[in-house]
């Protein structure tokens, strides 16, 4: 992509399901000769220290209202810029997350597969780093908050 031309950029933090497909769709751009997604969900084996082996039965997120969107938008303009993307679309979850349920999806459209593929991971590491998105696993005899990052 040129400097001219604006990657699409979708960002959003939501207590609403995650449309997959969707984001794969908006992330297809005729400059497009690769689309990366990826698409974190809840799984039930356990991150959190203590957890004793307890099996998780669903996750819930709280992100900061204000922060939290803004954050998005910015690793996204900077996976655009740095990558030279055509698109990049990023939405995570908040609310009460059952297993299975994807909790963030990131879909990165390149002209190239390298530059998409390493966009998508770049954003994911961006995400769990410096978003103030908190999760808490929950379990069938209590919960425990994991990490600072999603």
């Amino acid at each position: 992509m040129d400097a001219a031309t604006a990657a699409r950029i979708e960002t959003s933090v939501t207590e609403h399901p995650l449309d997959v497909g969707g984001a794969a769709a908006a992330a297809s751009q005729p400059a497009c000769g690769a689309v990366a997604l990826f698409v974190g969900t809840v799984r039930a084996t356990p991150a959190a220290e203590g957890s004793e082996g307890k099996d998780v039965v669903a996750l819930d997120y709280e992100a900061h209202p204000d922060l939290a969107p803004a954050r998005l938008r910015d690793i996204a303009e900077q996976a655009a810029a740095r990558f030279g993307l055509a698109a990049v679309i990023v939405h995570h979850r908040t609310g009460h997350c059952p297993l299975g349920e994807p909790t963030v999806v990131i879909a990165c459209g390149a002209p190239h597969r390298g530059d998409a593929l390493d966009a998508c991971r770049f954003v994911i590491e961006e995400v769990k780093a410096t978003v103030p998105i908190w999760k808490r696993e929950l379990y069938s005899d209590g919960s425990a908050w994991v990490g600072t990052g999603s």
